[in-house]
């Protein structure tokens, strides 16, 4: 017996799943109840969300997403197509214990929210994606699960902006300066700014020859259903006319540059002052991390990196066979 008893929570239960996710250090916006009902209903699953106890205590929440694909039963956290970065589990009441016992306690946790899964779902393939703050993997890996790291870059909040200016590349500070000689505004909006916004980012892709997955309708219900703050479109206004933006999401102590920052054909660095605007008004709101959401691409990584960024890990986690594996990476991407 691992001494943790394991519930799947229904929507009765809303606000307390919520409790529960305010209590646990590395959950994110995304965690909460609502937002879980968007993702599943968007990406056509069914949510399970898991919470463990031992005795009365709570000690972890974590959602799942099910789904049958080509015949296959599958679970996923978070689910695919939605370019969601990260969600997974998320442990609590970890901190006041010894070495031992906390590691002890997320081993039993997480063993026992799978023998659930498999109980209510028999998945014969599951993946998941951490948080960059998750604690450690290694229970995963016991439990025969492949783990794969993975990159973001996080902008440390907490130096001050003059600190933080000073430590970005030279091309970065002067156009951070140039701002003082730009007329432009930045203002967050609602559902017409993240259709603006995200209209650029499918422009985007179009000329790549890719499909973009995310669908305006679903940020906007993300929007509409979390906390206000939680879903932050913020946009560069020049001469009064939206020239760029970024769909962002915040927790108490770090936001997250979820959609947007697309390239541009303004006069002027739209992208460079948006993204100093969100370090300052963050850390003015007295959130510690920028999180620039992704580290893997080369491209991307001359950009992001200018911004003095510490890099940080999380790993995706799969367990199945190769023959499932493959049908699951076929809905992923085709889905």
């Amino acid at each position: 017996m691992s001494g943790i008893d394991v519930e799947a929570v229904d929507p009765a239960d809303a606000e307390t799943w919520n409790g529960y996710v305010d209590r646990a250090p590395t959950a994110t916006p995304l965690h909460r109840y609502e937002a879980l009902d968007v993702l599943a209903e968007a990406s056509g699953t069914d949510p399970l969300p898991l919470v463990g106890f031992k005795g009365q205590e709570p000690v972890g929440v974590f959602p799942l997403f099910t789904r049958d694909v080509f015949g296959v039963e599958t679970a996923f956290s978070p689910p695919p197509s939605l370019l969601v970065p990260y969600l997974g589990p998320a442990p609590m009441n970890l901190d006041k214990l010894k070495r031992r016992k906390r590691e002890r306690r997320h081993r039993r946790f997480l063993e026992a929210c799978l023998d659930r899964v498999d109980e209510l779902a028999d998945p014969r393939y599951v993946s998941l994606r951490t948080t960059p703050a998750y604690p450690d993997v290694r229970p995963f890996q016991w439990g025969e699960f492949e783990a794969t790291p993975k990159h973001t870059y996080h902008v440390d909040l907490t130096e001050g902006p003059d600190d933080l200016l000073s430590a970005f590349s030279s091309d970065a500070r002067k156009n951070v300066r140039r701002g003082e000689d730009v007329d432009y505004d930045v203002r967050e909006g609602g559902h017409a700014a993240i259709e603006r916004i995200l209209a650029r980012v499918r422009e985007r892709y179009d000329a790549q020859e890719k499909e973009y997955p995310l669908s305006t309708g679903t940020v906007c219900d993300l929007y509409d259903a979390l906390p206000e703050g939680a879903i932050r479109p913020t946009e560069l206004l020049l001469e009064g006319e939206p020239a760029g933006g970024i769909v962002l999401y915040e927790s108490d102590d770090t936001v997250y540059r979820w959609q947007g920052g697309a390239k541009h054909d303004a006069d002027a660095p739209v992208n460079d002052l948006l993204d100093w605007h969100v370090i300052t008004s963050a850390a003015d709101r007295g959130v510690e991390t920028y999180d620039l959401v992704g580290a893997d691409e080369p491209r991307l990584c001359e950009y992001k990196s200018k911004f003095a960024p510490s890099l940080a890990g999380f790993y995706t986690l799969e367990r199945g066979s190769p023959a499932v594996r493959g049908a699951a990476h076929l809905y992923r991407r085709f889905g």
